[in-house]
């Protein structure tokens, strides 16, 4: 029989003895009135791009969806179920939060993926059918006459949070929102190996260190 994993009641463990007791007050106004996060994140599920650690935020104060290349659909109101698509109608309609951050990545396993070509891992082809969702139809992604590979991935990386924010605006609710002036949406792309932040100058278009923008 497989135990749950051990690092985790050990971190269980160092969180209820060491933070927990300074956050207590929080958790208990968060059980009984809620949460009203004024900040959505839509991340990736990599394991090294957490929102709460990168932003150093407590309980209560983001509201988070991840998955495979912090993707967002468009508007898509089918007969099938839309996990993102359901996250932004509750952040946006429910929670009415503020803000909504398309956080991108480098070394995006996803990314890598597309730009790869590679072969389906399983039959059904989650990711490679997730991944589709990057590109228009007849859009066609190549690498650029004196690109090298890194530059065309990072290229590619932090077009998909240019393509999130774009499909966002699908959502008649979020256009909504945007258009009264209620909320924002924000593009932000994370290095893991510097640890860096930079958040989109949507006017210019370009990504600028987070530490020249405070």
């Amino acid at each position: 029989m497989m135990t749950f994993p051990k690092h985790l009641l050990e971190g269980y463990q160092a969180f209820a003895t060491q933070r927990l007791p300074t956050e207590q007050s929080r958790y208990r106004e968060l059980s009984v009135k809620g949460q009203f996060p004024e900040v959505m994140v839509i991340g990736c599920c990599d394991s090294r791009v957490s929102p709460e650690v990168i932003f150093d935020v407590g309980p209560g104060e983001l509201f988070v969806v991840r998955n495979i290349a912090n993707l967002v659909p468009v508007y898509q109101p089918d007969g099938n179920a839309h996990g993102v698509s359901a996250a932004l109608e509750y952040a946006v309609t429910v929670l009415k939060v503020k803000h909504i951050v398309v956080l991108g990545h480098a070394q995006c396993g996803g990314i890598r993926a597309f730009v790869d070509k590679i072969e389906p891992l399983t039959p059904g082809d989650f990711i490679g059918k997730w991944m589709q969702m990057f590109i228009k139809p007849g859009e066609v992604v190549e690498q650029r006459d004196h690109e090298s590979m890194a530059q065309f991935v990072e290229r590619i990386e932090k077009a998909a949070v240019f393509r999130s924010l774009e499909n966002l605006m699908t959502f008649p609710f979020v256009q909504k929102a945007v258009e009264s002036g209620q909320m924002q949406t924000h593009g932000a792309y994370f290095g893991v190996a510097e640890g860096s932040l930079f958040v989109l100058d949507k006017a210019a278009k370009e990504f600028r260190n987070a530490r020249g923008v405070v």
